[in-house]
């Protein structure tokens, strides 16, 4: 057998077994997939160092990334498996059965597991040895007993073709079991007081649209959580434990405010930031129905997949429109944002507020319990930073009259000022104040725009901020860990 083949039989062998997998997930839930549950694993354990430099490359695809180079790195391994199985089958078939059962213990770590989340990587481990198996004694046979070479890659061919099918299959049908037909069906109240100025009404890019609004979670598999199912427990120290169900949400009186979230990995001039109009039940009358023990300083939000994040119970109480939401831009959440109900909360980082998928309000306190980022280095409290972005121009342009223009934020402060310097090598410009469109309030981001008549040459644009308290956003730049960056956004434009 030689070495080519002996690679191909492993790897046919790894697609077997991911394909069959998949189609078993079908009924075991789509989080007990082994490559999901894998990796899952390794955005709980991986360093934070890694995690970051994976954001700032892939953004918003850092997850697509990762099953990516897991399937690569399988792949790999499985082709080196088959080429151990060409020296001793029982070798490859040994090294098949370590893979399977370590997705099967990645599987029982993840939150909610079963037993039964262990099927999918038995299952597609036997197959996949059983596959290695026929296919190594397939070409042995033809070896010795000089029959058609081409036996091997037709099985090998057929088997690899069908593993594929019936993996994409399997992610169809788990799609199909999700929960998009009870959201279409959703109807969201009107809010009880005046609804939130149209979009239509509003300066253009004011809005970010659902489809265009950042995703920055731990949930490889985004949570299918059927409404009618959906209850939300308030519980710890508070005097009365509530649980309320997704009809006595709609209920309830509802506000809608447009709200700019802001995730804490967001770069200088980063894109992980949008402007969404939400509709939802004030968090506070909740809380105060649940009345909070004295001392009780936290608010721990648990998500269906076990992902949690602390809120200062102050904040949820102090009069800001902190909700659970319900409604995005006007429609049901999106699946990937959180459906049923998620957490908004004006003027924090969203992984200390912004829980989606939520299934639990416990009242606590910060000396009592870490939440999922703080044990991993990040502060426990995470106020948004002022901050600022240029967004044109950018790269060359033809000299003439343009509009320098972006956007800058400092939720639940506001943003009094903004400030653009135009500045060329052999000199720095001075500070010219940019005009400030109209904001529907001070929990969103602030447009601004600064006419500039161009002249050839080469420009570095500098933009600051100031907030509604008097203070301007520091010059000095640091990371995002562990509570958000800091700098003023420059970019470069070649004027010709």
């Amino acid at each position: 057998m030689t070495k080519l083949r002996a690679a191909f039989a492993g790897v046919t062998a790894a697609l077997v077994a991911v394909g069959l997998a998949e189609l078993v997930a079908v009924f075991t839930g789509p989080r007990s997939a082994p490559l999901v549950a894998v990796d899952g694993w390794v955005i709980d354990h991986v360093p934070e160092w890694l995690k970051q430099f994976a954001i700032s490359v892939f953004g918003t695809n850092d997850k697509l990334a990762l099953l990516t180079g897991t399937a690569v790195v399988l792949l790999l391994i499985a082709a080196g498996i088959g080429l151990l199985a060409r020296r001793s089958v029982a070798l490859g078939v040994t090294g098949i059965s370590l893979f399977a059962l370590v997705g099967a213990v990645a599987a029982l770590t993840r939150e909610g597991a079963t037993i039964a989340w262990v099927l999918p990587s038995v299952a597609g481990g036997a197959a996949a040895a059983l596959t290695l198996y026929l296919l190594v004694r397939t070409e042995q046979r033809s070896e010795s007993e000089s029959g058609d070479r081409r036996t091997f890659l037709k099985l090998a061919g057929l088997t690899a073709a069908g593993a594929v099918v019936a993996g994409l299959a399997g992610r169809t049908l788990a799609d199909r079991r999700g929960v998009a037909e009870a959201r279409a069906q959703v109807e969201l109240p009107a809010p009880a007081g005046s609804p939130a100025p149209a979009p239509s009404t509003l300066p253009a890019g004011y809005v970010t649209s659902n489809k265009e609004f950042y995703r920055i979670d731990t949930s490889l598999i985004v949570p299918q959580v059927d409404p009618d199912t959906w209850n939300l427990r308030i519980h710890g120290a508070v005097d009365h434990e509530l649980t309320i169900t997704f009809a006595d949400l709609l209920a309830m009186p509802m506000i809608e405010r447009y709200v700019t979230l802001a995730c804490v990995s967001n770069e200088v001039g980063g894109d992980l930031i949008g402007n969404a109009r939400w509709l939802g039940v004030p968090v506070k009358t909740l809380l105060e129905r649940a009345a909070p023990h004295a001392g009780a300083d936290q608010v721990v939000q648990r998500a269906v997949d076990g992902w949690t994040c602390g809120t200062p119970t102050q904040v949820l109480l102090d009069g800001r429109d902190a909700m659970l939401a319900v409604g995005m831009n006007g429609e049901p959440l999106p699946v990937e944002h959180g459906f049923p109900v998620r957490m908004v909360v004006p003027g924090l980082y969203g992984y200390v507020s912004a829980c989606k998928w939520i299934t639990e309000l416990e009242v606590t306190t910060f000396a009592e319990f870490d939440a999922y980022w703080v044990r991993r280095g990040w502060s426990a409290q995470a106020p948004i930073k002022t901050q600022s972005r240029i967004d044109t121009p950018t790269g060359s342009k033809r000299a003439g009259e343009l509009t320098i223009a972006g956007v800058a934020w400092a939720q639940h402060r506001g943003v009094a000022k903004v400030e653009v310097q135009i500045s060329t090598a052999a000199q720095a410009g001075r500070w010219q104040e940019a005009e400030l469109l109209d904001t529907v309030s001070i929990d969103t981001w602030k447009q601004w725009r600064l006419p500039w008549s161009a002249t050839p040459g080469e420009y570095t644009l500098t933009v600051r901020a100031t907030d509604a308290t008097g203070q301007t956003q520091t010059e000095q730049r640091s990371s995002v860990e562990p509570d958000g960056a800091t700098g003023w956004h420059s970019v470069r434009v070649r004027v010709t």
